[in-house]
């Protein structure tokens, strides 16, 4: 994957030369500081990769089709619906349901896979999103569902849920379902990958 290389002794003025000498706002690149040193002088020194965000999704793209492809899935359309720095991709397969697996497991497998194939690439981690046949819409609706729910067997019993362990992106819709909603709080706990919610009383009622 192609990278710029920017250095310079004040990181925020690294960024600065990186971006207009690019053209381009911070939320389409990926700053990743590559290298980072002290002079005989004691001055700082940063070397700076910068990945446009755009490359990155090609790239995604290429490894997906070619990855699938060896599990004798056809790749038939792959949808970027990418928002600046959040890349969202939806997959459309020959096989659509068993890429998305039983309650989504083969999903978040796939995606875990190609977060992590990235990550050894550049050496951060991308806020990513896999999505196959509208699957993700579909889970966001019983997510929300979900969550009201609990919310109202939490005001009802007084005692708090825990729920089971979910990714980021099914984290927050839990906030953001229960967010407004009068009488309970809602936290995440846990260390990646097994970070979960609590849904629990509030003192607002």
């Amino acid at each position: 994957m192609k990278y710029e290389v920017f250095s310079g002794t004040n990181i925020e003025d690294v960024k600065k030369e990186a971006l207009e000498t690019l053209g381009l706002d911070e939320n389409k690149v990926i700053f990743v500081i590559d290298n980072y040193k002290k002079g005989l002088l004691k001055k700082e020194n940063y070397q700076l990769k910068v990945y446009q965000i755009t490359d990155i999704v090609e790239y995604v793209k290429d490894f997906i089709t070619r990855l699938l492809s060896k599990m004798g899935v056809e790749v038939i359309s792959l949808v970027d619906k990418s928002k600046d720095n959040q890349i969202n991709i939806t997959i459309n397969s020959n096989k659509d349901a068993l890429l998305i697996g039983k309650e989504g497991k083969n999903l978040k497998a796939l995606e875990l896979v190609v977060k992590q194939n990235v990550y050894n690439l550049i050496g951060t981690y991308l806020y990513l999103i896999l999505n196959v046949a509208n699957y993700n819409e579909r889970h966001e609706k019983y997510l929300q569902t979900l969550a009201k729910k609990i919310a109202n067997e939490v005001k009802h019993t007084n005692q708090q849920v825990i729920m089971d362990n979910m990714n980021s992106y099914e984290r927050r819709i839990i906030h953001n379902a229960l967010a407004n909603f009068k009488g309970v709080a809602t936290i995440s706990e846990g260390e990646e990958p097994n970070r979960h919610i609590i849904v629990k009383p509030s003192v607002e009622k």
